[in-house]
């Protein structure tokens, strides 16, 4: 990765990511978090402070080693402990069926191979574990999708291979039997990028 993706990047996603309207989309996602927890894509540790009480440590993974320069100082104030590792979501280390919940927020939108993540994820879920997650992904408007696929190319450039255009719902459904999901518009972000995904799979 070059100066962009490991410096500026994180800076960048540091400050868009802490708005507070996404805050409480975060503050959603996490509040029955329980349990072994693995979190994917975790940036800057922008979800530490909204996880439960109940939960004392999290196991977390990103692939960008610029995000956990930022990351360490949130770790260092929370009073969970996080096993923070330097790994991509297409390739995890751990062992089968080892989660009680997996974490994704604005994550699935940048992984490659996004469908073998969504694999990896079941797989080190335990059987009646949880995938919690919201994601910005593919308008139900096909105007909005017009947009979305102009921009795409540049949106990958520009915020490290972020697609605009996936399918949040079906690439997680080609998996995950048992979803409940909330497909919306967020407030006051462009429709092209605002278009959410925020729910629950079950494994």
């Amino acid at each position: 990765m070059g100066f962009y993706s490991n410096v500026i990047l994180p800076r960048l996603m540091d400050l868009t990511m802490s708005d507070p309207q996404i805050t409480e989309y975060r503050k959603q996602v996490l509040s029955e978090v329980s349990g072994e927890v693995l979190e994917i894509g975790f940036g800057t540790g922008l979800n530490l402070p909204h996880y439960p009480q109940n939960v004392e440590k999290i196991t977390t993974i990103d692939v960008n080693e610029g995000m956990k320069t930022l990351a360490k100082k949130r770790i260092k104030s929370s009073s969970i402990t996080v096993d923070n590792r330097v790994l991509n979501g297409e390739n995890l280390a751990m062992k089968d069926e080892t989660f009680d919940s997996v974490v994704s927020t604005w994550t699935l939108c940048s992984i490659a191979k996004v469908d073998q993540a969504i694999e990896e994820i079941y797989r080190v879920l335990k059987p009646g574990g949880k995938f919690f997650f919201i994601e910005h992904g593919l308008s139900d408007e096909p105007s909005i999708q017009f947009w979305q696929n102009r921009l795409n190319p540049l949106q990958k450039i520009i915020g490290d291979g972020c697609h605009l255009n996936r399918n949040i719902r079906e690439i997680i459904e080609k998996k995950f039997t048992r979803v409940s999901l909330e497909e919306f518009y967020a407030p006051d972000i462009p429709k092209t990028h605002g278009y959410m995904y925020k729910g629950v799979a079950v494994k």
